[in-house]
C-alpha cells in the first residue's frame, strides 16, 4: 500500500515540526512538504499534488480558509484543519468545513484526549483515513485537477450525481421520528439534507453529530439560519416537535424518555468506554424503545461504525434505517458499517435523502 502523502500547513515553525515528528512515527505517512502561509500552501499543492493537506486556520498573508477555498477550485484535495475548540473557534472551523475541508483537529492533542499517545494514533489514522479515500479518488478522477475558475467538487466525493428521480416512498403514520447519525463530512451532508425539509415538515428530527461540546451549539445556531426547520440544541427534557430539529450537545449522552404524553430528550454523562460523545448507538437503542416500529434511522458519511448497533435495535422494533451510499460518502465507515451488516433499507445518493424526507406525510 502507498504511503499517504501529506503537507503540513502552518505559520509556526514549532507546531510544523511537532505535527511532522508525530506524522513521521508511521511508516505509511509520508510528509512531502511544509507551508508557513496560505499562499505558499496553495503553491506547494499545485507542485506536490499531496494526498491530504493538515492547515491552520489563522495565518498571515493568507489565512487557512482562503487557502482552502484556492486550492479546492484548483487542485481538489482533502484538507484536515487545525481549530482551536473554543466557541470562538467554531464559526471559523464550521465556515471551513462548508468551504470544502474534510473535518478538523484540535491544535491541542489534549482535546482529542487525555492520553497523549492514543490522541496521537488518532491523528495519524485519521490523516491516513482521509488522505488514502483522496488518493483513490484522485486516481478514480477522469480529468486532470483544474486550473481554471469555478466550483470543484468537494474533497474525498465524487463528480456530482444525478440522484435517482423520486427517491424511496414512506408508508404514511409509519415515521413518527427522523434520528438521523454523522461524523467525518456530517456538518455538510446535514445541511445539504436539512435544508430541503419543509418548515412543515411533519415529524420530529433528531440530529446526532460527533462534535466538540464548544462547537454543537454554534452549529446548531448555523443551521437555524440556513433551514426552514427550527434547529436548536437539545437540553435535558427538550420535547421533540414536528418541523423542529434538535441537535445532541457534544460530550454527552443523548437519549430519549416519554415525560406527560410527549418524547423529551434526556442528557447524561458518558462513561469512560464510550468514545462516542454524543453517540448513533445510544440514541438509535432509545428511539427504537420509545416508538418501536416507527423510527426512521439515518446513518450519514463519517469514520467507525457507530450506529451499527442501534441501526440493529432499530430493525429488531421493525423500524426503518437508510444510508448514504458510498460515491457521496466523504468517508465511507458509519454507513459502510450498516449496508455490511444487512441493515439497510435503502442507500442513497446524499442529495436524494432530503428529497426523500420531504415527502414524508403526517
Amino acid at each position: 500500500m502507498a504511503n499517504v502523502r501529506t503537507l503540513i500547513v502552518d505559520d509556526s515553525g514549532f507546531f510544523r515540526r511537532r505535527i511532522r515528528e508525530l506524522l513521521d512515527a508511521d511508516p505509511q505517512i509520508e510528509v512531502v512538504g511544509e507551508a508557513a502561509n496560505g499562499r505558499e500552501a496553495v503553491d506547494q499543492v499545485r507542485k506536490l499534488r499531496p494526498d491530504v493537506v493538515t492547515m491552520d486556520i489563522e495565518m498571515p498573508e493568507m489565512d487557512g480558509i482562503a487557502a482552502l477555498r484556492e486550492i479546492m477550485r484548483r487542485y481538489p484535495t482533502p484538507v484536515l484543519m487545525f481549530s482551536s475548540l473554543t466557541y470562538d473557534g467554531a464559526r471559523p472551523t464550521l465556515a471551513a468545513l462548508e468551504a470544502g475541508a474534510v473535518d478538523f483537529l484540535p491544535k491541542r492533542f489534549s482535546d482529542i484526549s487525555s492520553n497523549q499517545e492514543h490522541a496521537q494514533r488518532l491523528l495519524r489514522e485519521k490523516v491516513k483515513l482521509v488522505g488514502r479515500q483522496g488518493a483513490r479518488r484522485k486516481a478514480a478522477a477522469p480529468t486532470a485537477p483544474r486550473e481554471t475558475r469555478g466550483t470543484a467538487p468537494r474533497p474525498g466525493t465524487a463528480p456530482p450525481q444525478r440522484p435517482a428521480a423520486r427517491g424511496p416512498e414512506l408508508q404514511a403514520g409509519k415515521v413518527r421520528l427522523v434520528v438521523i447519525g454523522t461524523s467525518t463530512g456530517g456538518p455538510v451532508a446535514l445541511q445539504k439534507v436539512l435544508t430541503r425539509l419543509p418548515a412543515a415538515f411533519p415529524v420530529p428530527v433528531l440530529l446526532i453529530q460527533h462534535m466538540p461540546e464548544t462547537f454543537t451549539e454554534a452549529f446548531a445556531a448555523r443551521l437555524d439560519q440556513l433551514c426552514k426547520v427550527k434547529v436548536r440544541q437539545a437540553g435535558e427534557g427538550t420535547p421533540l416537535r414536528a418541523g423542529e430539529a434538535v441537535l445532541a450537545p457534544g460530550g454527552m449522552q443523548l437519549g430519549l424518555r416519554r415525560a406527560g404524553g410527549q418524547i423529551v430528550t434526556r442528557l447524561f454523562e458518558p462513561t469512560p468506554s464510550q468514545f462516542y460523545r454524543p453517540s448513533v448507538d445510544i440514541a438509535f437503542d432509545d428511539a427504537a424503545k420509545v416508538l418501536p416500529g416507527h423510527v426512521l434511522g439515518v446513518v450519514l458519511t463519517g469514520m467507525g461504525a457507530d450506529g451499527c448497533e442501534g441501526a440493529r435495535a432499530l430493525k429488531r422494533g421493525g423500524s426503518l434505517v437508510w444510508a448514504q451510499d458510498e460515491a457521496s460518502s466523504v468517508i465511507y465507515g458509519m454507513p459502510a458499517a450498516v449496508a455490511k451488516a444487512g441493515l439497510t433499507d435503502q442507500i442513497l445518493d446524499l442529495e436524494a435523502i432530503g428529497p426523500a424526507l420531504a415527502r414524508l406525510r403526517g
